[in-house]
């Protein structure tokens, strides 16, 4: 059969599609803490079994949760794995399932999805149980069409992407729970682009330590508050504007995001009452990579700053807290995932897909540090991730499945 009797039977079962995300939408997988992530399993294990594919689950043990995520390790986390075919290349699709809490402002229950118009509403439909349900679609259809095929096509679901992945992707690669060639996350792209990669990111704390006083005599004490705007300042007028000459080479969402950016004061801690001259104060650092930069290297040119501060303030202890890193991403635009995912999306849909960075954090770099292909490319819109009344476009949905179903056939046949 041609492939346009595949992209037929994609329409075909377009219902049958639009009811897999309805059930995996209708469980609450909210995440933190990691709420339903069994019942969401057995569900999306039922599926995948129902189109074909051989299943197998994988609990992540509680140590591992325990290590990155103390006050979730009672919550179990599982990745679900499916196949179909044998051998190589292995085409390996790849969804988170948890999603952030629901949040105010939904004009309907987050978690008993509806559709109208164009649009299917719930929390985790665009990120990115959309995605998921497009893969699956994209399987059952091709699986049908084409029994023999040369190699093996997998859907991987994972936990954890929301909360950076470590015990979902990062799990599931570290451990080669499988071992792929080619790799498709679903994330909400959006029909028109494919991500090739994304940020990085280093996250920390700047402390400042001077001596808690009295409010009635402050020539006691030494004024953490007073030292860290100081500090602060030295960031906004030094070091920002010394990473004004980084540009990537890349194309990114906005061209904005093609410099390093740097957020001060997302989080500040410090002193609780009036009264009292603060001896402890401290802000964060939302330092993001483009991709060319390395966090290690990063993390040392914060540090090497804050050093170099603390010579022009002797009455104050200046010091770096690291939170977190995030390694940035990227697949060569010229390399035969991206060229064959372009050439799919011309085909199937007749537009030209525009190859960028994402400027957020994806779960691709788990794949891309490990030398393996990996592009994001799935229904948007992405502005609707988190919001109240998240949606998918449906119509996105099923093209998205069209261009998954010729990327297979592209790579397997």
């Amino acid at each position: 059969m041609s492939l346009s009797n595949l992209l037929n039977l994609i329409d075909k079962y377009s219902e049958w599609g639009l009811e897999v995300l309805s059930k995996l939408v209708s469980v609450p997988t909210v995440n933190p803490p990691g709420e339903n992530f069994r019942e969401f399993v057995e569900s999306a294990e039922s599926i995948l079994k129902e189109i074909g594919m051989d299943t197998k689950v994988y609990e992540v043990p509680k140590n591992e949760v325990a290590k990155y995520f103390p006050d979730y390790a009672d919550y179990p986390r599982y990745i679900l794995i499916g196949r179909v075919g044998s051998g190589e290349p292995v085409v390996h699709f790849n969804g988170h399932y948890d999603v952030v809490p629901p949040g105010s402002g939904w004009d309907r229950d987050p978690f008993k999805p509806v559709v109208e118009g164009d649009r299917l509403y719930g929390r985790g439909s665009v990120d990115m149980k959309g995605g998921i349900a497009a893969a699956i679609l994209a399987v059952k259809a091709f699986t049908e069409v084409f029994k023999n095929f040369s190699g093996s096509i997998e859907i991987a679901l994972v936990p954890d992407e929301e909360i950076g992945g470590h015990t979902g992707t990062g799990y599931l690669v570290e451990k080669e729970l499988s071992k792929p060639n080619y790799v498709i996350i679903g994330e909400p792209s959006g029909v028109d682009k494919v991500w090739i990669g994304h940020k990085g990111a280093v996250w920390a704390l700047v402390e400042v330590r001077g001596k808690q006083a009295h409010g009635s005599s402050p020539w006691l004490g030494t004024n953490a508050f007073e030292y860290m705007v100081r500090v602060a300042q030295e960031f906004m007028s030094k070091y920002i504007k010394s990473l004004e000459d980084r540009v990537s080479k890349y194309d990114y969402d906005d061209p904005r995001g093609a410099k390093p950016t740097v957020t001060l004061g997302g989080e500040v801690r410090g002193s609780t009452k009036v009264n009292i001259v603060p001896g402890y104060y401290a802000f964060s650092i939302d330092r993001r990579l483009i991709v060319e930069e390395n966090p290690e290297r990063v993390e040392e040119e914060l540090r090497e700053f804050v050093n170099e501060l603390q010579k022009g303030f002797p009455d104050v202890k200046l010091s770096l807290k690291l939170i977190s890193k995030l390694m940035p991403s990227i697949t060569s635009p010229d390399s035969k995932l991206v060229s064959v995912a372009t050439s799919a999306a011309r085909e199937v849909l007749g537009r030209e897909l525009k190859k960028t960075v994402c400027v957020g954090g994806l779960d691709s770099h788990y794949y891309s540090s490990k030398g393996i292909e990996v592009i994001t490319y799935g229904p948007g819109p992405v502005t609707n991730a988190h919001i109240a009344n998240e949606y998918v476009s449906v119509s996105e949905l099923l093209s998205v499945a069209k261009v998954y179903a010729a990327i297979m056939h592209k790579l397997l046949l």
